[in-house]
């Protein structure tokens, strides 16, 4: 998986910014639905937020956790909110693009 640097990473927190989160983590934790339905979620949308509403002392090793089973970047826990990108496997479903500049 690709290493963000800030200026992508500030790109897709400002795409995020108006999502809806599309996955919660309750009282149950890192249920295997939890994954199923990020895993879902991040192939129809490729960027995508999670609400933590119960553990949430504990979100930003949660959501490393889910980052790292699904193959997904952690780009940003914000507040209860984390944001996770993952491109689509198939390239006609990719609408989210990230910028890129030459260094040096």
């Amino acid at each position: 998986m690709m290493e963000l640097r800030g200026y992508q990473r500030s790109a897709l927190i400002r795409m995020a910014h108006d999502l809806d989160p599309a996955v919660y983590v309750g009282k149950a934790g890192l249920a295997e639905g939890v994954f199923r339905a990020l895993d879902d979620a991040l192939e129809r949308n490729e960027l995508v937020k999670v609400r933590f509403v119960a553990w949430k002392d504990e979100r930003e090793d949660l959501a490393r956790e889910l980052a790292e089973r699904l193959g997904a970047l952690l780009v940003a826990v914000i507040g209860h909110v984390a944001v996770f990108y993952r491109e689509a496997s198939d390239p006609e479903r990719r609408r989210v693009i990230i910028p890129y500049r030459e260094e040096g």
